[in-house]
C-alpha cells in the first residue's frame, strides 16, 4: 500500500519561505527509491501542472518559473521528499501535490493536498 503523507503548507507573505514534506506512509525502502518523486501545484481555475521531481538517480528537473527558488530533495532513510520554495510569489499560490510514479507498476499516487498562499 503506497500512501503519500504531506505537511508544511500554510499562509507567508511574498518573498518568504516555505518547506513542504511527503512522507510515504508504510513504503518499504525499495519501493520508496523505485520511481520519480515530483510535486504538482494547482491554482484556482487552473490545471494541475508539474512544478519538481527528483528520479530514483538522483536527477532533478524544475518547472522554469521556480528554477532557483525551489529545490526538490528526497531523504531515503526517512522516506521523505522535500520541497523547499524560497522567495515565494503571489503567482505560486495553488495547492501543492505529492507524487510517487512507481516504476514497478507504472502507477501513480498521489498526495491529499496542501495549500500554499502567497500575500502580496
Amino acid at each position: 500500500q503506497v500512501q503519500l503523507v504531506e505537511s508544511g503548507g500554510g499562509a507567508v507573505q511574498a518573498g518568504g519561505s516555505l518547506r513542504l514534506t511527503c512522507k510515504g506512509s508504510r513504503m518499504i525502502l525499495s519501493t520508496f527509491t523505485d520511481g520519480t518523486w515530483a510535486w504538482y501545484r494547482q491554482a484556482p481555475g487552473k490545471q494541475r501542472e508539474l512544478v519538481a521531481s527528483i528520479s530514483s538517480g538522483p536527477r532533478t528537473s524544475y518547472q522554469d518559473s521556480v528554477r532557483g527558488r525551489f529545490t526538490i530533495s528526497k531523504d531515503n532513510t526517512k522516506k521523505m521528499v522535500n520541497l523547499q520554495m524560497n522567495s515565494l510569489a503571489a503567482e505560486d499560490t495553488a495547492v501543492y501535490y505529492c507524487n510517487f510514479h512507481w516504476d514497478y507498476n507504472n502507477a501513480d499516487y498521489w498526495g491529499q493536498g496542501t495549500q500554499v498562499t502567497v500575500s502580496s
